[in-house]
């Protein structure tokens, strides 16, 4: 009796889970993330990074605006440490499409985490959740003078 019970006690157990999965979307300062030691390793000082409404100046040529969705394993890491991993791995994407574009930079990047997009010069939108964090931007690809 007890063994066939088991099967409507995991349902049960399971669906509690899944409706109580947890999706914050989360603000964290683009500084700190850029910061990171992993950033400092790995970003490309010659594909340089506007967000929001940063200035720089008039570009030659624009190659068009390219979007990011990455996500990341975070069990067991706080959700700004996941955040900042994801938010690299989005970031190093932009600059690898700029690279193969011709551009050397990538200008008005903005969160468009869930297709809900923000722009921001000091922080981005991060989704996290007890297994996923996600980021996703928008950016024009360009060459700078």
């Amino acid at each position: 009796m007890p063994f066939r019970l088991a099967p409507v006690v995991f349902a049960t157990l399971l669906a509690g889970t899944v409706a109580h999965a947890r999706d914050d979307h989360i603000q964290f300062p683009i500084k700190d993330a850029l910061e990171t030691s992993a950033a400092q390793s790995k970003l490309d000082r010659n594909v340089r990074l506007f967000f929001g409404k940063q200035a720089h100046s008039r570009p030659v040529q624009s190659m068009g605006e390219w979007k990011t969705n990455k996500k990341t394993n975070a069990f067991n890491k706080s959700d700004k440490e996941a955040c900042e991993w994801v938010f690299l791995s989005a970031v190093l994407e932009l600059q690898e499409r700029s690279r193969a574009e011709g551009g050397n930079a990538v200008v008005n990047i903005r969160s468009n985490y869930k297709n809900h997009e923000r722009s921001s010069e000091t922080e981005y939108t991060c989704g996290a959740g007890g297994l996923m964090a996600g980021v996703a931007f928008k950016g024009t690809v360009v060459k700078l003078p």
